[in-house]
């Protein structure tokens, strides 16, 4: 049997690399600093230097691996400071791309955004039997419900922004899973931040929000204090878990 990679364009190949490196990265199964190194991943993924190359490139440029003179690649490292200015800047944004899409979103924005919490309401979040693996199934349902609730904004440089800094604060999320407190209502969050917007208050919205991020912020920060900085080890731990 032929093996499908080897019937690929070069193009459709590397976006597949790029497209499972950048999910083993989001997901900390490639630790934050962990070295990239292009020979094993060419083996591992059965594909070419070039494929391995080009992908890695196109990581750099969103910010998920670093290029390092003669040392080559390696996952985009963590910390304190970095988790702050992101935070920060993805409240930013994403709060001009909430206030566009109230203000904006119709009826089609709203029977989304409804369908969007129900399907993550039903969603267990964590795997069964195991309280520190985040399940797969969660992960796309909360990404489609944040999604959903800035799916009425106009503007597609706001919305690429937003889906960069996402992808970047994913990692963030993923390394938070055993530090987070069972007291944490997400629901009740998330319900609160549709309800805000079906409401179309643009205020109450943007401060639930803020709100919502800056806990998962000082969540992750707890954490780091607590791992006496040594953020590798633990993402290695929670990338066995996942």
């Amino acid at each position: 049997m032929t093996d499908p990679a080897l019937t690929m364009t070069a193009p459709s190949l590397t976006r597949a690399v790029y497209e499972q490196l950048r999910a083993d990265i989001l997901t900390c199964r490639l630790a934050p600093g962990e070295r990239l190194k292009v020979a094993e991943l060419c083996t591992k993924l059965g594909v070419s230097l070039g494929a391995v190359r080009e992908a890695l490139a196109g990581l750099a440029v969103e910010g998920l691996v670093a290029a390092e003179a003669q040392r080559g690649f390696k996952v985009s490292p963590v910390s304190v400071s970095d988790l702050e200015d992101l935070s920060q800047t993805r409240i930013e944004i994403e709060s001009l791309c909430l206030r566009n899409s109230i203000a904006n979103g119709g009826l089609q924005w709203e029977a989304s955004l409804v369908a969007a919490m129900h399907r993550l309401t039903k969603t267990p979040e964590r795997v069964a039997g195991d309280a520190l693996r985040l399940s797969d199934e969660w992960s796309a349902a909360h990404r489609d419900f944040h999604r959903a609730l800035v799916a009425g904004c106009t503007s597609d440089w706001l919305l690429r922004l937003r889906e960069m800094l996402y992808a970047q604060s994913e990692r963030y999320r993923r390394l938070s899973v055993p530090a987070e407190s069972k007291r944490r209502d997400l629901d009740a969050e998330h319900r609160a931040l549709m309800e805000a917007a079906l409401d179309r208050d643009a205020n109450r919205a943007t401060r639930l929000i803020t709100e919502h991020l800056k806990l998962t912020t000082e969540v992750l920060k707890q954490f780091f204090d607590k791992s006496g900085g040594k953020s590798r080890e633990n993402a290695k731990k929670e990338a066995i878990a996942i």
